[in-house]
């Protein structure tokens, strides 16, 4: 059965949703101490009235005594309540983003098989929210609602205080609102800027060797600079906007705090109020301002945070969620497409048109055909990564899309043309950084005739490849890519150009993999001109332009494109590949061999 962490992966596209709603308890929780908090602010100016208006007037120092360690005590819990506060929004950040995600990362893949090179950019924007959540940004939400009550509180003390906290309050606010609509345009545009940029660097630095073998570094340095200016041009503006109203709000706060005191001077000269009442409005109002002064001064993260807040929102509604599929029997490997057409998006002509064919296990099917002519294409088609737009491709008599992708993947075997490792070791990336099962791992390796390969490194199994498999030379991340491949027989194997990087001792191991893979009963489809690929195939398809153009036993459709190539230009007749050997399938006639290649691509 599928498990609860798989099934909860499927159901992506509302998952943000669901984990705000779920936050619905935390965030009582956090009201229910902003209440302690607030109520316990209270202890400064209560003090200060006590003092003034009792302990100096009857001069009780007794008094005195016991109201310090009332507020002593009072302000201890304050304290101890503010950190737990603190630390509990540290640890709600910390559940978003372990709730979220694996979520994302699961859609940034889904969006990458659709085009979408931007997956990343949604973990970028969860730690953006998860470092707003977790800070004292948030924390002001739950504080804002307490300033009409501190407002109440000091229009009580005396009206005509109360008509001047609540002036500076209105006037803050306006100020608030005003940031908010000059630094917004601003904000989004330095955000979007600061995306491409980072996007550009992260290209150029991914293609290292190619940048620096064609003194390329100089123009991408060029179009990096340019939108990296532009995101700085907009943050630079949106800070110095933000740095404007800032410096307004800090004035007007002071001044209203001084101006507070004064007004309470005059009003205790006039007698109509305590010195008491004078310092403990001064107090209230500086707690009824201070959450409106925190949202100013946190306002490019709030911004920040509510940008990505939006963009997860957006991506995550516009990537199609996985749909929860039943789990059918363990797949033999027969697959047949009917009439099936794919048209990548963004695109008008279809890359694959009407394609019909048939794989058997225990058969090798070799996909020949020029360059750009959809073979790649139909690979990733077979394997369920695209969707063909039009017809059906079955599994065992089942359409592909009804099997479950977890189930497939263990079934299936993919070898790409640019070979993909993963930082680890090199038993972690056979065992497609799973469990490592060791025997199983073992068994893959001498499949794809790579144990001797793997021991001659200094680890052996354990070697650590590095990001990437940057410590290994190309043939060897291609049999290591062939060994993954290969994890756990699979029942359909697809290689596309498996060997581009291999020499001839790599091409003879190639050849024994892929007769030991048709002797497990696997089906098998290969990407290649090159006869020692042709020598191990049952069946011959040239695919060009996304059409198949013939099909069907190899030397039947090998002397059919001997002929057509003699007809069409009287060019050397395609040699036919054979099994010199036993041992690798290694043609022993090389001119013909290249030979062969060069008219089979043209």
């Amino acid at each position: 059965m599928v498990s609860q962490k798989t099934a909860a992966l499927r159901n992506q596209s509302g998952e943000l949703d669901r984990a705000i709603r779920a936050c619905r308890s935390a965030a009582w929780v956090m009201f229910a101490f902003s209440l302690a908090i607030n109520v316990l602010m209270l202890a400064s100016p209560l003090y200060m009235l006590q003092v003034y208006d009792r302990v100096l007037v009857t001069g009780r120092v007794e008094t005195l005594i016991m109201l310090t360690l009332l507020i002593a005590g009072a302000l201890l819990v304050l304290g101890l309540l503010d950190a737990l506060r603190a630390m509990m929004m540290v640890r709600f950040g910390c559940w978003l983003n372990a709730r979220l995600g694996p979520v994302l990362l699961a859609s940034g893949v889904r969006a990458r098989l659709v085009g979408d090179t931007a997956g990343g950019q949604m973990l970028r924007d969860l730690a953006q929210v998860q470092g707003f959540v977790s800070s004292q940004g948030l924390i002001m939400f739950f504080d804002a609602p307490w300033t009409p009550v501190f407002l109440l509180l000091i229009w009580f003390l005396h009206p005509l205080m109360g008509m001047v906290a609540v002036s500076a309050a209105v006037l803050l606010l306006g100020l608030s609102l005003l940031n908010e609509w000059l630094t917004r345009k601003a904000t989004l545009n330095a955000a979007l800027a600061g995306m491409a940029a980072q996007g550009s660097a992260d290209a150029t630095i991914r293609n290292a060797e190619v940048v620096r073998a064609m003194a390329m570094l100089p123009a991408l340095s060029a179009r990096w600079e340019e939108s990296n200016n532009a995101a700085l041009a907009a943050t630079q503006r949106a800070a110095e906007r933000g740095a404007l109203i800032l410096g307004l709000t800090k004035f007007l706060r002071l001044f209203v705090q001084s101006a507070i005191l004064g007004l309470g001077a005059w009003l205790v000269i006039r007698g109509n109020v305590s010195g008491g009442v004078m310092i403990a409005s001064s107090i209230l109002l500086g707690r009824a301002l201070g959450p409106v002064e925190a949202a100013m001064s946190t306002w490019r993260n709030l911004m920040g945070a509510r940008i990505a807040f939006r963009r997860l929102k957006t991506r995550l509604g516009a990537i199609p969620a996985e749909p929860e599929r039943f789990l059918l029997p363990s797949p033999t490997g027969r697959i047949t497409m009917n009439r099936v057409s794919f048209i990548p998006q963004g695109a008008r002509a279809p890359v694959l048109d009407g394609v019909s064919l048939t794989i058997r296990p225990g058969e090798v099917t070799a996909v020949i055909g020029p360059s750009a002519g959809g073979k790649s294409t139909l690979c990733r088609v077979l394997l369920g990564l695209n969707a063909p737009g039009s017809g059906q491709i079955r599994l065992d008599g089942s359409e592909l899309h009804h099997w479950d992708p977890l189930q497939l993947g263990r079934a299936f075997g993919y070898l790409p043309q640019d070979v993909e490792l993963f930082s680890g070791t090199i038993s972690e990336n056979i065992a497609r950084m799973g469990r490592i099962d060791d025997e199983a791992v073992l068994k893959a390796a001498q499949l794809a005739h790579a144990h001797e390969l793997i021991q001659s490194l200094p680890h052996g199994y354990n070697t650590q490849i590095g990001e990437g498999g940057a410590r290994l030379s190309g043939g060897q991340r291609q049999r290591i890519g062939l060994a993954r491949a290969l994890y756990g027989t699979p029942c359909l194997v697809v290689l596309d150009e498996p060997n581009a990087n291999l020499d001839q001792a790599g091409e003879a191991a190639l050849s024994a993999a892929i007769r030991d893979m048709r002797s497990a009963g696997s089906a098998m489809v290969i990407v290649g001109h090159r006869p020692s690929t042709l020598a191990c195939a049952d069946h011959l398809v040239f695919l060009r332009d996304g059409r198949i153009e013939m099909q069907g036993p190899r030397d039947e459709i090998l002397a059919r494109l001997r002929i057509g190539s003699a007809a069409a230009g009287g060019m050397a007749s395609v040699p036919r590949a054979t099994e010199a050997t036993a041992e690798g399938g290694t043609v022993v006639n090389r001119s013909a061999a290249q030979g062969s290649e060069r008219e089979l691509q043209s």
